[in-house]
C-alpha cells in the first residue's frame, strides 16, 4: 500500500507543460495530413478490389457460358477427346470425356464462386476496419 501512495504522489506531482507554439501545430498538422493520405488511399484501393471483383465475376460467368456452350453443343456421340493409344483406361476416358469436361467445370466454377465469395467478404472486412478507425 505504501508504494501506491508514493506512485499516486509522483503522478499527482508531475504536471505536464504544454506550448501553443507553431512547432507542435505543424507537426500534429503533418501527421494529421499523413492519417488522411493513408484514409483516401485504403479507400481507393477498396474501391478497385470492388471493381476488380466485379470484372473477374463478369468474366467468369461469360467464359464458363461459353465453354459449357461449347460442350454441350458438340455431338453426344462424338468425345471431346480422343487418345491414340488403345488401353483400357484411356478408351473409358474418350469415351467419358463429355462428363469429366463438364464435372471438371462445375467444379472450377463452384470454386471460382466460393472464392469470390470469400475475397467480397474480405472487402467489407476492410471498409468495416477502416470506418472503426475513422
Amino acid at each position: 500500500m505504501n508504494k501506491d501512495k508514493e506512485l499516486e504522489e509522483l503522478f499527482l506531482a508531475q504536471k505536464p507543460h504544454f506550448d501553443d507554439n507553431e512547432a507542435f501545430m505543424a507537426s500534429l498538422n503533418k501527421r494529421l495530413d499523413a492519417v488522411e493520405y493513408v484514409k483516401q488511399h485504403q479507400e481507393a484501393t477498396i474501391r478497385r478490389y470492388k471493381w476488380a471483383m466485379v470484372a473477374a465475376f463478369v468474366v467468369g460467368i461469360i467464359s464458363g457460358a461459353i465453354t459449357i456452350a461449347f460442350v454441350l453443343s458438340m455431338p453426344a456421340e462424338i468425345p471431346l477427346f480422343s487418345f491414340s493409344a488403345r488401353s483400357a483406361v484411356l478408351v473409358w476416358l474418350s469415351e467419358h470425356s463429355r462428363i469429366i469436361v463438364t464435372t471438371a467445370l462445375s467444379l472450377f466454377m463452384g470454386f471460382a464462386v466460393f472464392s469470390i465469395f470469400g475475397n467480397v467478404m474480405d472487402i467489407v472486412k476492410m471498409r468495416k476496419r477502416v470506418m472503426e478507425i475513422h
